[in-house]
């Protein structure tokens, strides 16, 4: 049973409730892990965020997680106009996984900024917003519109969406990828996270120039390019033909991904992909990840974030590391 209230605040440990045998750990061990992570000017209390277009605009979720836990929510990205998304089906379910094709379906930023973010921003947990632009002026615009908003921790660049046209376009073009980070790092006083895409031939060719234009950390990775067929109709199931793969079949490429990665530049990483559970989380954080975000598991398990930040501790403490940044790229090849 989880003692009254917290041991501390989001920062050190969360509750302390009924793990697995081999994460139990003292509660001298507990209070003694530093759960916090520093990405860049990006300081957070813990490295479990919840990725972009997976955990709505947080209010969605309120009844089932404990919001202030987190370290950080990523709302659903925004637009500078309003966007309808693609045709239906937008959504497959896949053997590990699933197909999206939403097509960034959202009332973009003026009703963000109006309708969304102030309740947000009355949440005690870092919010980092995804923004997706047709241009670098428009991210650059998107990112100063953002800049200085009561409860904007950070903006995520998301140059890597495949699901609508040229939507990564800035995240499979090395010298558009720099360009675009310079030149929203040089507008805004806000961090920068730039969410790259798997879908490359060399992704530290990609780590290396969003390093280059400044960004804070890399969120690695967005979805895998794929498709469903309706065999018998001789149709593509999804209304765009093609769609984002996510959830555990995704994991593997991701991992590689981060690792990587974080052999190519010295940038802090945020891993994506597939991930649900605290091994999964460890995994990346020994590949080279200083934070997660999780994702497809919101939608079929939406406490596993809880159960994550449960674990923790005790298996950080199991590697004999009292902080997160003891373990990330720890790995021994």
């Amino acid at each position: 049973m989880p003692l009254d209230g917290r041991l501390a605040s989001r920062g050190r440990v969360g509750y302390i409730a009924s793990l697995p045998l081999r994460y139990c750990c003292s509660l001298r061990d507990i209070a003694t892990v530093d759960l916090s992570v520093t990405l860049g000017r990006l300081r957070l209390p813990n490295p479990v965020l919840v990725a972009s277009g997976t955990f709505g605009y947080a209010r969605e979720m309120q009844g089932l997680v404990d919001l202030g836990r987190l370290g950080g929510i990523l709302p659903k990205t925004i637009t500078k106009l309003p966007r309808p998304g693609n045709a239906p089906w937008r959504t497959v379910e896949t053997a590990a996984g699933m197909l999206n094709s939403i097509g960034l379906d959202n009332d973009g930023i003026d009703s963000f900024l109006e309708k969304l973010m102030p309740y947000l921003a009355s949440l005690d947990v870092p919010i980092i917003v995804s923004i997706a632009g047709r241009s670098a002026d428009e991210f650059v615009e998107l990112a100063k519109q953002l800049d200085g908003a009561a409860g904007v921790a950070a903006v995520e660049l998301n140059i890597s969406c495949p699901n609508v046209s040229g939507g990564v376009d800035f995240g499979t073009d090395p010298a558009m990828c720099e360009d675009l980070v310079r030149r929203v790092r040089e507008a805004v006083s806000l961090p920068i996270l730039a969410k790259l895409t798997p879908n490359v031939t060399r992704i530290a060719d990609m780590a290396k120039a969003a390093s280059a234009g400044g960004a804070d950390a890399l969120s690695l990775i967005n979805t895998c390019l794929g498709m469903a067929i309706d065999w018998r109709r001789k149709k593509p199931i999804l209304g765009n033909v093609m769609g984002g793969l996510s959830g555990p079949a995704i994991k593997p490429i991701a991992l590689r991904c981060v690792y990587q990665a974080r052999q190519a530049c010295d940038t802090p990483i945020i891993g994506i992909g597939g991930i649900a559970t605290i091994d999964d989380v460890m995994e990346f954080l020994v590949a080279g990840a200083s934070a997660v975000q999780l994702g497809t598991v919101n939608f079929y398990h939406p406490t596993a974030s809880m159960e994550v930040l449960d674990a923790l501790p005790g298996a950080l403490e199991e590697l004999g590391a009292s902080s997160v940044a003891e373990v990330s790229g720890s790995l021994q090849v």
